[in-house]
């Protein structure tokens, strides 16, 4: 069984590719948000074509994302949502609470410097890491039952 893991949250970092590295040899299939900022902000304008008010802009690109991000959340086992230390991530916060909308698994990835901002979000998680590393354990421990050694 094939455990579907849906990585959203901060794009900036490389903190994807360390889980998915630590999770070598395990049975996960990862999916993820586009992660190129600029095809994400431009990608209904580019495709449906150019909008006057930014507002328009934004709300284009936004909603064709929202589909490949609704069917990302839809389909995993275990939503991973990362709140870096950079911008006001809303997005991240949105799609942590549509998981927990859902009945997903929530795994929160934070520094302690988010610790009293996102404490509802954390309350709403079946766990809460600091480091990337941490959330490969945790899914190498639903899967395989073993603790870090």
């Amino acid at each position: 069984m094939t455990l579907q893991v849906y990585l959203s949250g901060e794009i900036h970092t490389d903190w994807r590719e360390e889980i998915i590295a630590g999770c070598e040899g395990l049975d996960v299939a990862f999916s993820a948000p586009v992660t190129d900022h600029d095809a994400s902000d431009d990608c209904g304008v580019a495709i449906m074509g150019a909008e006057d008010s930014k507002f328009w802009h934004d709300h284009k690109g936004a909603k064709l994302n929202a589909i490949r991000t609704r069917r990302g959340i839809g389909q995993a086992d275990v939503v991973v949502v990362r709140f870096g230390e950079k911008y006001k991530q809303w997005n991240a916060a949105f799609d942590a609470g549509m998981a927990a909308a859902l009945g997903k698994s929530l795994i929160v990835l934070h520094g302690p410097e988010h610790q009293h901002a996102l404490k509802e979000v954390d309350a709403a998680a079946l766990a809460v890491a600091e480091r990337p590393a941490q959330v490969a354990q945790m899914l190498r421990y639903v899967l395989e039952g073993k603790l870090p050694g």
